[in-house]
């Protein structure tokens, strides 16, 4: 598709410009994370990227280091005696995702797109499979995101990120990243330790 070639070259210099000018939020961000709890400011996880690659996300450190590894949110059972207080206020408004931009640079994500899974959410996986979801570079932001978040099940997010795949166009696109931050204003779809609240099981 021709659009992909543009959407990369847009990705990459849109991240390259939002490094550059959120460079002073990011100092503040690396100084109060390291002040409220031990360990490392960002947090790497192996997620599942374009045809079923894997890569690391990166994201800024919201939990104790003593966490359980490659466990989904709401499988913790009480998440909320692991999260941070910095991290508190970072998952609440989605500033924890930031250093995607360096995935997005590198080339592993897209601005827009379905939100990667973790590489053992074999049902999430399969699901999309369907959709061919799995066939793009996963999103900082998609349209499932902005339709429910946590809320959604399984099933329900991957169709969104199956419609998302048939409508993809610079304008959906632009329509997905307004979405986004009002969303994110609004702390729409966000539930600590429970996705997929509205229906069955969660993802993510």
């Amino acid at each position: 598709m021709k659009y992909l070639k543009a959407k990369r070259v847009i990705d990459l210099v849109l991240s390259v410009l939002a490094a550059v000018i959120l460079s002073p939020v990011f100092l503040i961000l690396f100084i109060a994370i390291k002040l409220d709890t031990p360990g490392p400011i960002f947090f790497k996880q192996k997620r599942v990227g374009i045809n079923k690659t894997h890569f690391n996300i990166l994201k800024f450190r919201t939990m104790r280091i003593d966490t359980p590894k490659d466990t989904p949110t709401h499988l913790l059972g009480n998440p909320d005696q692991y999260i941070t207080k910095v991290g508190k206020f970072l998952r609440k408004t989605s500033l924890d995702e930031l250093p995607q931009i360096f995935n997005i640079i590198k080339g592993e994500m897209a601005i827009i797109g379905p939100r990667p899974a973790l590489w053992n959410q074999y049902d999430l996986i399969a699901e999309r499979d369907k959709y061919k979801a799995n066939d793009v570079r996963p999103g900082l932001t998609g349209w499932a995101q902005i339709n429910g978040r946590d809320e959604l099940p399984i099933t329900v997010k991957s169709e969104l990120d199956g419609e998302y795949i048939q409508k993809m166009n610079f304008a959906f696109d632009v329509k997905c990243f307004v979405g986004t931050i009002t969303s994110v204003l609004k702390s729409d779809g966000v539930i600590e330790g429970g996705t997929g609240a509205l229906n069955e099981g969660g993802n993510q």
